[in-house]
């Protein structure tokens, strides 16, 4: 993922990291030796970095946003028997169900099947799932607008006055979006996690094992956080601003 957006942030030593795992029988364990800490250390901060700038980029979540609409749309429209070009049966209409996929068929998912039921579905008789679709394919992506950490219902309720008196279906065109549906969410943590996914150094002088947090300063250092935001689309983008910002100052 570093790579192929050019962001220097997911880069580490994995072959250092590889090079100092170890088995501890005795606990039914892999642990790292300590001359792996600081490896493991830069790939802790990697995945936070790259969680932040990349994963969580705004264009990238507006983007996850539209398709989310346009394929619950597309759902939609088949459980009603309303959508023109569908191929029942393919793989991909049995994910958009839910329906169970061998890994096999699962393998054979590539971006090419979206892109070609998107531009489908940019000419079907359904106005909402036609506007979603051509706005993926054309980029005219939703504006992603970051929220307080708790709004109250009220705000929710002029939000949807907004959407609906611009002629928006506040079902498809008011996305909530939140950071910790993302994979990989947040920071390392050691609470309330199976202590087999835990990550253990050895360290001191009798080569005592314990968990990193324990002894990395990095570690602690790198906080939790939360972030909220809303997508809408770009046409009532300015207005749901201000409506967020009044709603902070009357907080």
């Amino acid at each position: 993922d570093s790579l192929m957006t050019g962001a220097k942030y997911g880069i580490y030593d994995l072959e250092w990291v590889l090079h100092a795992l170890r088995i501890d029988e005795l606990d039914d364990r892999i642990y790292v030796e300590s001359k792996g800490l600081y490896a493991v250390e830069e790939y802790l901060q990697a995945r936070y970095y790259m969680f932040r700038q990349v994963y969580f980029h705004r264009t990238l979540r507006s983007a996850e946003a539209v398709l989310i609409s346009a394929l619950n749309r597309a759902r939609t429209l088949i459980e009603r028997g309303e959508l023109n070009f569908r191929m029942a049966g393919s793989v991909f209409e049995k994910m958009l169900m839910a329906e169970e996929v061998t890994t096999t068929e699962y393998l054979q998912l590539d971006d090419t099947d979206v892109m070609f039921r998107l531009k489908e579905w940019s000419r079907d008789a359904d106005e909402i799932l036609a506007d979603l679709a051509t706005r993926l394919i054309h980029r005219r992506l939703f504006k992603a607008i970051d929220l307080a950490e708790d709004v109250p219902e009220s705000f929710w309720e002029s939000a949807n006055a907004i959407v609906r008196l611009a002629g928006f279906d506040p079902q498809y065109y008011l996305i909530m979006d939140r950071a910790s549906d993302v994979p990989y969410y947040g920071d390392y943590s050691p609470v309330g996690v199976d202590p087999k996914s835990l990550i253990y150094i050895e360290t001191g002088p009798q080569s005592s094992i314990r968990e990193i947090s324990e002894i990395s300063d990095v570690v602690r250092g790198m906080r939790g956080y939360r972030i909220d935001r809303v997508c809408v689309p770009v046409e009532i983008a300015d207005e749901m601003s201000l409506l967020i910002n009044a709603q902070a100052w009357q907080s």
